[in-house]
């Protein structure tokens, strides 16, 4: 049971609610701390103070007051003019990421709402009912107000939702779960789509799913220079140690575990002086990534607790006070950095398949083929990951430095941080093609050189994903098998259990 404070929430507690179904509960100090706040909100309504989204209307309409008789029904048609959003549907991991992350950020107590609506997005949470959530609509600023607008309509009864496995209208799901929809008062609406838990869950998910993969790549990496009899004296902890980057030396001394009892490894001068730089310079490379998703992951714990509507209200203060928390710059930068690090990390990938597929670089049958010539093999595997590399670099430019006005130009400058965030998501999942293109083949190269030679943790791998993808006597269909092989790089838990093992063991200097 994840319990929720709104200042404690971390990754793996994240991980466990969206990956493994855990069930959530409100802290109970909490729930007396929204209830506070929201006796602040009903008396300032009561003596008449103007505030923003509460008893005036939105963006450039912030000037016209609205009569207290129709502060309900201003939330309530926030949230369905607001709900614009279009294209592909996010996921259900997505969808249950937003209610998680915005259920603790209410959860603070500043957003001047009941605890009823906490516990209602508590509620879709432990029933598996995720919001239909369209992926494109969101400026980043004002917060991701079209996503989270879908996610509020569920709420109240409206939309539609995944559960039980089909995706319906909403008011179907509550009545087969027993949920009450809710009616909203006096800033709720606003409270529950200004934030920025679309980019947030986005960006929060891009960076699990690349961790993981990093340390794949690492292990991968290493029956890759097996395959090809790659020099290990690249990776003496000296070297690596000189240059002073920690992120760099933890790859070299994985590395080094990896490949320690391996016969396939050679050194320096036995068969070449030097290999090329997808070999030789791994840890620089997969270091300088692991520096850039480590950057997000420092922000991406600050913001999964932060409080990021507008306004906010203070009890203890007696204050409503209207700023600009929801602007999404700090989580557009650090996603726009860490598409860097996805983008280098499927480029060094696929510079090593290309040295195992090409004859000219290798003495291994051309293109890994059984019948070089009647067969053609790995060539148009090599194809297939130089395609999505080169897509990556188009997605790896900065979402960021753009900016559109809007709200009559009230909202003059905003982020652009949930396009940042889909387009990493869509990086590490075209990465990940990448990645499973290069252990079929690495796979293809140690088959050739005598598995009997590998290393115990490689010769692991390799018989774990050989009962994914088997050898290639014949030309096949072989989307078929990079396909069934990426799948398995996100489910596959042994292989994790094999990483997590070395990880514990190495000791970092």
């Amino acid at each position: 049971m994840v319990i929720l404070t709104g200042k404690s929430l971390t990754l793996e507690e994240i991980k466990r609610v969206v990956w493994y179904k855990e069930k959530v509960k409100i802290h109970p100090a909490t729930i007396a701390k929204i209830e506070q706040n929201r006796q602040t909100v009903e008396k300032m309504i009561e003596e008449q103070k103007i505030m923003y989204g509460i008893n005036t209307g939105f963006g450039k309409l912030s000037d016209v007051m609205i009569d207290d008789m129709d502060l309900d029904e201003l939330q309530l048609n926030l949230i369905r003019s607001h709900a614009c959003g279009v294209g592909e549907i996010f996921s259900e991991k997505i969808s249950r990421t937003m209610l998680l992350l915005r259920a603790n950020a209410l959860s603070q107590g500043y957003s001047g709402i009941r605890p009823i609506i906490v516990q209602q997005l508590v509620n879709l949470i432990n029933k598996s009912i995720h919001p239909v959530i369209p992926q494109q609509g969101s400026l980043g600023a004002s917060g991701d107000l079209a996503p989270l607008s879908h996610l509020a309509l569920v709420l109240i009864g409206e939309g539609e939702v995944f559960y039980q496995g089909q995706r319906i209208p909403t008011s179907r799901a509550f009545v087969k779960a027993g949920i009450t929809p809710i009616k909203l008062k006096a800033k709720e609406g606003l409270a529950l789509i200004n934030g920025t838990q679309a980019m947030t869950a986005v960006g929060v998910n891009a960076y699990l799913e690349m961790e993981k993969l990093l340390f794949q790549s690492e292990l991968i990496a290493c029956m890759t220079i097996e395959g090809l009899r790659g020099i290990i004296d690249a990776f003496d902890p000296d070297l690596h140690r000189v240059r002073g980057h920690q992120e760099q030396i933890q790859v070299a001394m994985r590395m080094n575990t990896y490949l320690s009892n391996s016969s396939l490894i050679t050194k320096q001068g036995e068969l070449r002086i030097q290999d090329a730089y997808s070999l030789r310079c791994i840890p620089q490379v997969l270091g300088a990534a692991w520096q850039a998703i480590l950057h997000v992951k420092e922000k991406l714990l600050i913001e999964i607790n932060a409080v990021t509507d507008n306004p906010l209200i203070f009890s203890k203060e007696s204050k409503v006070i209207s700023g600009g928390n929801f602007h999404g710059e700090i989580i557009a930068l650090a996603m726009d950095y860490m598409k860097l690090g996805i983008a280098e990390t499927a480029n060094i990938a696929e510079r090593r398949i290309e040295r195992l597929v090409n004859p000219q670089l290798n003495d291994l049958p051309a293109f890994l083929s059984p019948q070089p010539g009647l067969q053609s093999g790995a060539m148009i595997m090599q194809y297939s990951a130089a395609s999505l590399v080169s897509e990556n670099k188009v997605l790896a430019h900065p979402a960021s430095v753009d900016s559109i006005p809007s709200s009559a130009n009230q909202e003059d400058h905003v982020s652009m941080g949930t396009i940042a965030a889909r387009q990493a998501l869509q990086m590490v999942q075209n990465t990940r093609r990448v990645i499973a293109i290069e252990l079929i083949c690495a796979m293809e190269a140690v088959d050739y050189r005598g598995t009997h030679l590998m290393s115990t943790a490689t010769k692991e791998c390799y018989k774990k994903a050989r009962q994914i993808v088997p050898s290639i006597t014949k030309d096949r269909v072989f989307s078929v098998d990079i396909e069934n092989m990426q799948k398995w790089l996100i489910e596959e838990e042994e292989l994790q259990e094999l990483i997590q093992h070395v990880t514990d063991d190495v000791h970092y200097s």
